[in-house]
């Protein structure tokens, strides 16, 4: 007697769509944005290719969802360690902490925003200087806060600050398993130590 065979149960669109996305995610971070197709997602994710394409019109689009998340994980890292204390320079030390944390993930998500080779892309580009716009932004406000700094010139130095906290965990991570390099609260605490010291020579208010 012949039995038909059972065809598996499909997922429910939400956690097809999230299987799709975590698969995404591990081919990019990988092999970067360039060497990666469509088939290499379809085939990571153990799906066909008609079914990526009923969840993603292309590889853009899809790219652009799991940056849009990480950006948004970066972000709240960063917002929640500065409202985690009232003292300015507490706040600057765990707001760097928090990028030094983001950086040190075992799925090296930071690679979506920081390596992509996308830099010239306009989607791309635009929430990357979102990105780098708001962190400066808020470091502005301690500046502003903690000298004589008018506005402009707090926000010039939030984003001479941003760039330094992104170059150093950038070339941090970018260094894993490299004889002597500093754990992640020594190369926060250098790091920190650096920003505060520049900050810290600004008159006070008061």
């Amino acid at each position: 007697m012949s039995s038909t065979p059972v065809r598996p149960s499909r997922l429910p669109r939400e956690e097809r769509r999230r299987q799709l996305l975590d698969a995404a995610q591990q081919v990019f971070v990988e092999n970067g944005y360039h060497d990666t197709s469509m088939d290499d997602i379809a085939v990571a994710a153990a799906v066909s290719k008609p079914v990526l394409y009923q969840h993603f019109p292309g590889k853009h689009e899809l790219f652009l969802d799991l940056m849009d998340t990480q950006l948004g994980l970066l972000q709240e890292a960063t917002s929640s360690a500065l409202a985690s204390t009232t003292d300015n320079k507490e706040r600057v030390r765990a707001t760097i902490r928090a990028y030094f944390q983001f950086m040190d993930r075992p799925d090296r998500a930071y690679r979506l925003l920081f390596d992509s080779g996308l830099n010239n892309d306009p989607a791309v580009a635009g929430r990357m200087e979102e990105l780098d716009h708001r962190f400066a932004t808020d470091i502005a406000e301690i500046i502003a806060a903690d000298t004589r700094l008018s506005g402009e010139e707090a926000l010039l130095l939030g984003h001479g600050l941003a760039g330094i906290v992104q170059s150093a965990t950038r070339h941090w991570a970018a260094h894993s398993g490299r004889q002597g390099r500093p754990d992640l609260e020594a190369a926060a605490d250098l790091t920190f130590r650096l920003a505060w010291r520049g900050i810290s020579r600004f008159p006070k208010e008061g």
